[in-house]
């Protein structure tokens, strides 16, 4: 089964600006995920994507629900359709005249399996939280105080040991790193504040 997009241009620029209102994006996730883990990871990495945006792009709330929707919408067609993931999704905002960028954010962010390369910081740090994201919170999971008082070298410990949460690539979550020019530390000591900060119960 191949996720290949086989196009590196989506949307159209007239509609940038162009977003889901809050309750709209909401309405499309819970409409087309089923699956609360996933639906919790979906939301976990739009967290993190709005937090980047203001703390670290210095981005208006217009630009930081961008970047939010993004993250927010990023996994939506994997429950239903993992045979078309990131295609539906992509089709669905497309023709609902979105942002290009969110849809590009969308599309790259897992360039070795769609075949799209990050290229706006956005899109760098969709692909750079993703799997990252993931792995902290399965260590949350293993952990009787969850997020309360984790440290560091608790996670960089878990990112090393390749039987823990087996299922993510760190070769991929390296790549995003250099592509956003940012160190692995600083993200997973941002993933950790973040993540840490919400009551996900």
């Amino acid at each position: 089964m191949s996720l290949q997009l086989d196009r590196s241009v989506f949307g159209s620029p007239v509609n940038a600006g162009n977003v889901l209102s809050y309750e709209d994006a909401h309405r499309l996730l819970n409409d087309w995920v089923k699956n609360d883990r996933l639906k919790l990871h979906m939301k976990q990495v739009a967290h993190l994507m709005k937090s980047w945006a203001a703390e670290k792009e210095g981005l208006n709330e217009a630009d930081q629900w961008r970047w939010e929707m993004a993250g927010l919408l990023h996994d939506a067609d994997w429950d239903q359709w993992p045979d078309l993931h990131c295609k539906k999704i992509i089709e669905e905002l497309e023709a609902s005249n979105i942002d290009p960028e969110i849809i590009h954010a969308i599309a790259s962010h897992g360039p070795n399996h769609f075949g799209v390369e990050p290229i706006t910081q956005m899109d760098k740090m969709l692909f750079a939280f993703d799997e990252l994201s993931g792995l902290t919170h399965a260590y949350s999971l293993m952990r009787p105080e969850g997020y309360g008082g984790m440290e560091l070298k608790g996670i960089k410990k878990r990112f090393k040991e390749k039987g823990f949460a087996a299922s993510v690539n760190r070769e991929e979550i390296q790549d995003a790193m250099n592509r956003a020019g940012v160190e692995l530390e600083s993200i997973m000591q941002f993933i950790v504040e973040k993540q840490g900060q919400v009551n996900w119960g």
